[in-house]
């Protein structure tokens, strides 16, 4: 099998659970048991990276509510064409000086969120790479987190105190960003971990589903750059083009599923996911020796 067929068909695996509660990482341990690239060093590395495409998909599609600068969201002291005078530089004085403070204010809950997963990423990086990377650690936390996500959806003591964005609060940004860290673990899933936390801070699934997205930004970007300083200056060129092949197409494949998935939660909870889980983590178990 070709090097391009194999970028293609792991591409496709990213960009389709990158944003599900089923474990990017998970699917692509399980998928690289039988379509792998070489070294082993690289692959690593390129399922790490090509995370970054389907970020990109997040911030094309919530460019607007994650852009504190819009001019469709600020409350201008002056007039329309009195700003369309101003000197470039004045313009970007004035744009930078006048910015939408709710818009801000979700900036800081997803730094806060991101910080928890910052530190422990840093600590424990290469010991996660070394001991944790193995079919029998995903299958585990595939069924685990399954049965979780199933659990909390058939509560009937939900207390939801934050149906919109802007309703979640600081500390339940912290907490969502220590659930996160339960994501180290592959197979547990960045998505089902922001996601479960969300929901037991009092978040509604809407708001778990995109604060859990616009956490991946700054989450899978130090991912990314962390990878790129250890390994980076390894690669061949002909790997910094496949690797440039994989963002591409798992940002188009996430546009997709972005959409789809957000479609299916406004009127669907996450048990299917659960369950799902649930039934790829028992196939592991069978058929990975």
């Amino acid at each position: 099998m070709s090097e391009i067929i194999k970028v293609i068909i792991l591409s496709f695996v990213e960009g389709i659970t990158e944003f599900l509660p089923v474990s990017s990482t998970g699917h692509l341990i399980l998928v690289n048991e039988f379509v792998k690239l070489e070294p082993e060093a690289f692959s690593n590395a390129f399922n790490v990276i090509i995370q970054l495409g389907a970020i990109c998909a997040v911030i094309r599609q919530y460019f607007y509510k994650l852009n504190p600068w819009d001019l469709g969201k600020i409350s201008f002291n002056t007039d329309m064409k009195d700003y369309e005078h101003l000197t470039f530089s004045n313009k970007a004085k004035f744009r930078f000086k006048n910015y939408h403070k709710p818009t801000m204010r979700l900036w800081i809950k997803v730094v806060l969120g991101f910080l928890p997963a910052m530190v422990l990423g840093l600590l424990f990086d290469d010991i996660i790479d070394k001991y944790l990377f193995s079919p029998k650690v995903v299958a585990t936390a595939l069924i685990f987190w399954g049965i979780v996500i199933i659990l909390i959806e058939k509560r009937k003591d939900k207390n939801i105190t934050a149906e919109k964005l802007g309703d979640l609060t600081p500390a339940q940004a912290i907490k969502i960003g220590f659930f996160q860290c339960l994501a180290m673990i592959p197979g547990t899933s960045r998505s089902a971990a922001t996601i479960i936390g969300g929901l037991m801070t009092g978040a509604s699934r809407t708001v778990a589903a995109e604060f859990s997205f616009f956490l991946a930004i700054p989450t899978m970007l130090g991912a990314t750059v962390l990878k790129i300083f250890k390994l980076g200056t390894s690669f061949t060129n002909s790997q910094w083009l496949l690797i440039l092949l994989g963002s591409i197409l798992s940002y188009l494949v996430a546009e997709f599923v972005i959409k789809t998935f957000m479609n299916f939660i406004k009127s669907h909870d996450f048990v299917a996911f659960g369950i799902y889980r649930i039934i790829v983590g028992i196939l592991v178990f069978i058929f990975i020796h």
